[in-house]
């Protein structure tokens, strides 16, 4: 019996690779070894940064609320307990969109949430 050597299906697995490693410099997108390995550190940074976007964002919000909050006399932690003590359920992305777009209302959420 002759001698099988899966030609189709590894040529169709290399292109699998080299596909996902378009756009990267020299042999990291022409030879297949190291776009294989490329492509799996790509991997591994873009699952990693699924997670580390959430860390983001939220420390962003943090800064935009807390700058807002200077600007209304008082500061990001009396801020957000004092919501929390007023029963107001907004969480930090709908601040600082409030924040950012809509500062009056921000102010009104301040005085709500200190007391005055």
């Amino acid at each position: 019996m002759p001698r099988s050597k899966n030609n189709v299906a590894a040529h169709r697995r290399h292109q699998k690779v080299l596909k996902k490693a378009r756009g990267n410099f020299n042999a990291r997108s022409k030879l297949y070894r190291t776009a294989l390995e490329t492509v799996h550190k790509g991997l591994k940074y873009a699952y990693r940064d699924r997670r580390n976007k959430k860390r983001v964002f939220r420390s962003l919000w943090i800064t935009r609320i807390s700058a807002a909050t200077r600007q209304c006399g008082t500061n990001y932690s009396t801020f957000i307990s004092g919501l929390k003590k007023a029963g107001i359920n907004l969480d930090r992305k709908m601040l600082a969109d409030i924040a950012a777009r809509d500062m009056a209302t921000f102010s009104n959420l301040v005085k709500m949430a200190t007391g005055n």
